[in-house]
């Protein structure tokens, strides 16, 4: 790790090292990805970082190629002293509650998937109602913060494997391009097939393609 990238990390580490100075010594990073996407489950992270660790090349995941994600989620889930939680809301569920609740179960899952509690969160860009333990919304997070950028990255790969295993199943769809995002393409192989069981059946075009064929 060259000097540049070490003090790269080192600013993406101030709203850690802002709350361990009044007293939380466990600060878990959380994000999601796939609240926009017409298909697929959304899914989250949560991610502890030890205080001083500085893992090389982290950022926000959007900003990354998908082979730089690859290299970083291994980076990540391969050290012992990252401890990662990961929580996956189907799309039936998401249909269910809506998007927003959907995505705020699934944090919650994440959380709960910890092998240790954090006191106190990071959370990007949403108010977590936590029963418990404090939360701090930061808007773009995922580029400001370590701790939620490694969320970011263990989310997003982590939901772009699920697209593949289902872009097997559906190829017609191309999943593999387009992670079930709204693309021309993906909206021309809706009207083409159909919707199939993991699209958003509340989301459009396919809930008015849901009501038009109720009404036939």
């Amino acid at each position: 790790m060259d000097l540049e990238e070490r003090n790269r990390l080192k600013c993406l580490t101030m709203f850690e090292k802002s709350v361990r100075k009044k007293g939380y010594k466990l600060v878990a990073g959380i994000d999601e990805v796939g609240r926009g996407p017409l298909a697929g489950p959304v899914v989250a992270a949560a991610c502890l970082l030890p205080h001083g660790l500085l893992i090389d090349g982290v950022d926000d995941s959007k900003k990354l190629t998908p082979e730089k994600r690859e290299e970083i989620y291994h980076r990540l889930t391969g050290n012992k002293r990252v401890i990662f939680g990961i929580g996956i809301v189907s799309p039936a569920e998401i249909d269910r509650i809506n998007i927003l609740q959907a995505t705020i179960a699934a944090m919650l899952l994440a959380i709960s998937n910890l092998s240790q509690i954090p006191d106190y969160l990071l959370v990007d860009g949403l108010a977590l109602p936590h029963p418990t333990i404090p939360c701090l919304k930061i808007i773009k997070g995922d580029e400001l913060s370590q701790s939620i950028a490694a969320a970011s990255v263990i989310a997003k790969v982590t939901r772009d494997r699920l697209m593949f295993n289902y872009h097997e199943q559906w190829p017609e769809y191309g999943f593999d391009s387009h992670k079930g995002y709204g693309t021309s393409r993906h909206v021309d192989a809706i009207y083409q097939h159909g919707p199939c069981s993991i699209h958003r059946s509340s989301f459009e075009p396919i809930k008015s393609l849901h009501l038009s064929k109720n009404q036939t």
